[in-house]
C-alpha cells in the first residue's frame, strides 16, 4: 500500500476491528479499575510478614497478591491494545504510560511475597495445606517459588542486586542504541541501480535480491560498519557474559545457562540434546546449500548466497475471508471442539485486521485470564499472511483452552511452549497446502519456504546457542572475550555448521556482533526445541489418530498446571530425548527430497 492509500482508524470497517468493550465498557470503567488497583497497593505491602501467622493467613495473603495481579494484567492488556490500534493517539499513549508506572508499583508491593515463601518452607507449607485444603490448590504455585530455594538472597543483598538491575541490564540498551541509532550504513545500489542506504531492514532485503552482485556489495557493505566497532561491541557482548556468569555465581548456579534454564524449570539435558542431534545432522544442512548452489548455478557459492529464494512468490492474491476458510479448511484435523473456538475467534472481532495510520506493525496474540483472546494483523492479500493468521490463531487457541481449564494461578503458560502450538498450526497448513494444490509453482513456494524456515530456526538458532554456551564458558574460566576470539570461534562455527560446499566469508566472522538475541540470556534455544516439537505434533494430528488430537487438546489446556516438560510429555513428544529431533530432520530430508524432484 502507498501511504495514501492507508486509511485513518475512524474509516477503517467496524467488522475489521477488534472489540474491546469486552473488556470494559467504557473509558470510565478502565478508570474506575484503575482507581481500585491503585488503592490495593498499601494494603498489599502491609501484609509483609502476615502469611507466616497461620494457614487462613497463608491463604488470604496469595488470594489477596493474586487478586491485585489478576486485575493489574487487565488493565495492562486494554491499555496496552488500545494504544496500539492507533499510536498516535495522545489518550491511549497517557492511559499507556499510567499503566506501566502503575506496573512498577504493583511490583514493588508484593516484591517481598516470593521471599517469605521460601521462607516459610516446604514443611510448613505442607502442615498448612493439610490444615486449609483450600490451599491445595496452591501447591504448583507454592511449588514453582519453592524450586528458588537455595538460589534467593536476604531481602537486603536482593535488594541491592536489584538496585543494580540498570547496570546489569547496560549491555544491552548500549547494544540496542548503537544498532538502532548510532551506527551509519553505508549507501549500495539496488536492483534498479537506485542508490540506497543499508539498514538492518534493507540489508535483508538485499541479500534476497536475484541479482548477485547487489547481494555481495550488500553483504560487503554492511560488516564493514561492525569490522569498525567490533572492539566496541566485543566489550559490550562481554559485559553481558560476566553479567550473567556473576549474577549465576551469587545466586549459587554451577553457570548462567543453568540459572536461565532454571527459570523455566528446563533441565540443561534439552540444551546438551539439542546440540548434540543438530551436530549429528549437519550433514543434512550440507546437502540443502549444495541444492541451493546447483540452483541458482554457482560455480561458487557464498554467505551472501542463502537467502536467495529458491522459488518466485505465487502471484495469487488470497483475500482475508479467502484466507479464513483456508484456515478452516486446514484445521480441520484438529477437530469440532477447536473449529468452534476458531470459529468463534472469527465471527466475534478478536481478530484487528488491516493496517491503518498509527497502527503498531507485526502481528501478534494478546489477552488475559478474563479476556477473550486478540489478534493483531496488518493482512495483505498473500500466503505469507495466511500463515500468520493461523500462527497467531494457535496462540489464541492456546490461551483459549488453557483459560477456560485452569484457575487464574495456571491460566498463562511457560515461553518454553508458547511458541510450540503456533508452529504446529504452520505445520498443519504446510502439510495442507501441499496435499491439495495442483500448482506447481505454488509447491515449490511452499517446500522452499519451510525448508528456510527450518534451516533458519533449527540450525541457525543452534548455532547461536552453541557460540552463546561457548563464550560463557569460557569467560566463566577466565578467558578474555576479544573481538579476535570471538571472531575465531564464530567462523569455526559457521565452517562446520554450513560445510564445504560453501565459502565462509571473511566478513561472516563477523555475525556475532550484530545478533541482538546473545543479549536474551539463553533464550535462542527455545526456538530450535519449539520448532522440532510442532513438527512432530503436527505429523501426529494429520494422522487423523484421536488418541493424538486428545494427548494435543490436554496440552493446550494445560496451561502452567505442570513443569514444560511433563506439559510437552503430556502431548507426545519427549524433549529429554533426541528422538523428537530426529523426527524433525526425518521430515526435512523427505520435504528436500520433493523439492529436488520438482525443481
Amino acid at each position: 500500500m502507498s501511504i495514501e492509500n492507508i486509511p485513518n482508524r475512524k474509516d477503517v470497517p467496524k467488522n475489521l476491528t477488534w472489540d474491546l468493550t469486552t473488556i470494559f465498557k467504557n473509558h470510565a470503567e478502565f478508570e474506575k479499575e484503575f482507581k481500585q488497583v491503585s488503592a490495593m497497593l498499601p494494603q498489599v505491602s502491609n501484609l509483609t510478614g502476615k502469611l507466616k501467622m497461620d494457614s487462613k493467613s497463608l491463604l488470604y495473603v496469595v488470594q489477596t497478591v493474586l487478586r491485585l495481579n489478576r486485575m493489574f494484567e487487565k488493565l495492562y492488556v486494554y491499555a496496552q491494545l488500545s494504544n496500539d490500534i492507533d499510536t498516535s493517539n495522545g489518550s491511549t499513549q497517557t492511559d499507556m504510560d499510567k499503566v506501566e508506572t502503575l506496573g512498577t508499583k504493583v511490583n514493588k508491593a508484593q516484591s517481598w511475597f516470593d521471599f517469605e515463601i521460601i521462607e516459610l518452607g516446604r514443611q510448613k507449607i505442607a502442615q498448612f495445606i493439610e490444615e486449609q485444603p483450600q490451599l491445595k490448590q496452591y501447591e504448583r504455585l507454592f511449588a514453582v517459588i519453592l524450586k528458588n530455594e537455595g538460589h534467593v538472597l536476604k531481602p537486603d543483598e536482593e535488594k541491592l542486586l536489584s538496585g543494580a538491575a540498570n547496570i546489569f541490564a547496560s549491555p544491552e540498551k548500549i547494544f540496542g542504541i548503537l544498532d538502532s541509532s548510532d551506527f551509519s550504513f553505508p549507501t549500495v545500489p539496488n536492483e534498479d541501480g537506485k542508490i540506497v542506504k543499508l539498514s538492518n531492514g534493507i540489508y535483508s532485503s538485499l541479500l534476497q535480491s536475484s541479482d548477485r552482485e547487489v547481494r555481495k556489495t550488500a553483504f560487503q557493505k554492511f560488516y564493514t560498519v561492525f569490522d569498525q566497532f567490533q572492539h566496541t561491541l566485543a566489550a559490550t557482548l562481554s559485559t553481558e557474559v560476566s553479567v550473567n556468569n556473576y549474577q549465576a555465581e551469587v545466586h549459587h548456579f554451577d553457570s548462567a545457562r543453568e540459572m536461565a534454564m532454571h527459570e523455566n524449570e528446563i533441565p540443561t539435558t534439552v540444551y546438551d540434546t539439542l546440540i548434540k542431534s543438530v551436530n549429528q545432522h549437519l550433514p543434512l544442512l550440507h546437502r540443502y546449500v549444495a541444492l541451493r548452489k546447483k540452483i541458482l548455478n554457482l560455480s561458487e557459492m557464498h554467505m551472501y548466497d542463502m537467502y536467495v529464494p529458491l522459488a518466485q512468490v505465487p502471484k495469487t492474491n488470497f483475500t482475508f475471508n479467502k484466507g479464513k476458510q483456508i484456515v478452516l479448511d486446514a484445521l480441520e484435523t484438529m477437530g469440532d471442539d477447536y473449529l468452534k473456538h476458531v470459529q468463534e475467534e472469527f465471527d466475534n472481532r478478536w481478530i484487528d485486521v488491516v493496517e491503518n495510520q498509527g497502527k503498531r506493525t507485526g502481528a501478534y496474540s494478546s489477552g488475559m485470564y478474563d479476556t477473550n483472546p486478540y489478534v493483531l494483523l496488518n493482512w495483505q492479500d498473500n500466503l505469507d499472511n495466511i500463515y500468520t493468521l493461523i500462527h497467531e490463531t494457535g496462540h489464541s487457541m492456546h490461551s483459549y483452552y488453557s483459560s477456560h481449564n485452569q484457575p487464574y494461578q495456571y491460566g498463562d503458560y511457560s515461553i518454553f511452549v508458547a511458541e510450540i502450538a503456533s508452529t504446529t498450526n504452520e505445520n498443519i497448513l504446510t502439510d495442507y497446502l501441499l496435499e491439495n494444490t495442483a500448482d506447481p509453482e505454488i509447491k515449490k513456494y511452499i517446500l522452499s519456504s519451510y525448508l528456510e524456515g527450518f534451516k533458519g530456526t533449527i540450525f541457525r538458532q543452534t548455532q547461536f546457542a552453541e557460540f552463546e554456551n561457548e563464550i560463557h564458558q569460557a569467560s566463566q574460566a577466565g578467558k578474555a572475550l576479544t573481538a579476535d576470539f570471538m571472531n575465531e570461534k564464530y567462523l569455526k562455527l559457521n565452517q562446520k555448521y554450513y560445510g564445504n560446499q560453501i565459502i565462509s566469508d571473511p566478513e561472516i566472522k563477523l555475525e556475532w556482533s550484530r545478533i541482538p538475541h546473545f543479549y536474551y540470556d539463553f533464550y535462542v534455544y527455545q526456538y530450535a526445541t519449539g520448532f522440532a516439537a510442532a513438527s512432530n505434533l503436527a505429523t501426529n494430528l494429520t494422522s487423523g489418530n484421536e488418541r493424538d488430537l486428545q494427548n494435543y487438546l490436554d496440552y493446550l489446556k494445560s496451561g502452567s498446571s505442570k513443569t514444560p516438560i511433563e506439559i510437552m510429555q503430556l502431548a507426545g513428544v519427549d524433549m529429554m530425548d533426541s528422538s523428537y529431533l530426529d523426527n524433525a530432520f526425518a521430515k526435512f530430508a523427505n520435504r528436500l527430497d520433493q523439492l529436488e524432484d520438482l525443481l
